[in-house]
């Protein structure tokens, strides 16, 4: 199973960094990951300005999951930053950790006829670490899928999870 993320810790809380390559130029990966009509294609529905300074909400079906986002950096086509945080009502239907906020950062790379996509996430429950690095790559794949006209597959993160178990319980006997 190729995994494509590392778990840390920083500062007490939990960081996910995941690269993988896709066979696709810089400006369209740009757009598959900023624009709100291609990301619900693959990751989940996206309204509001994912513009430098503004506000957009994500609603991960999935999961249930619905956060509240202000992006903090918007350099296209390389690199977007921003700063969630899952609201109170999206989080009292769940049973994950109490909200917290995270930062998102995205870096594309053009290289040859392909494009590097790293992402970093830093912020995460440290105790939920391997759960949060199973999701990230769920998402990568889903956009490698989106890319090559695949269905994404949400059935994968049961898959990944025991992976990221071990990456997480090393770093806990650390």
């Amino acid at each position: 199973m190729n995994i494509l993320g590392r778990l840390a810790l920083a500062d007490g809380k939990g960081v996910v960094r995941l690269e993988d390559r896709y066979d696709t130029d810089i400006d369209d990966l740009w757009s598959a990951v900023t624009d709100p009509e291609r990301l619900a294609r693959w990751y989940g529905k996206v309204e509001g300005d994912l513009r430098l300074g503004g506000a957009f909400t994500v609603y991960l079906e999935s999961a249930d999951l619905e956060g509240r986002c202000r992006v903090d950096v918007c350099e296209p086509p390389q690199r977007l930053r921003y700063t969630s945080r899952e609201s109170d009502e999206s989080a009292a239907r769940g049973n994950g950790p109490a909200p917290f906020d995270q930062t998102v950062e995205a870096t594309l790379r053009a290289d040859g006829n392909q494009t590097v996509l790293t992402i970093e996430v830093r912020g995460l429950p440290a105790d939920k670490l391997e759960y949060f690095g199973a999701g990230w790559q769920l998402h990568a794949e889903n956009l490698a899928a989106y890319l090559t006209g695949r269905t994404p597959d949400d059935s994968r993160w049961a898959e990944l999870v025991p992976a990221y178990q071990e990456q997480a319980k090393a770093l806990r006997s650390q």
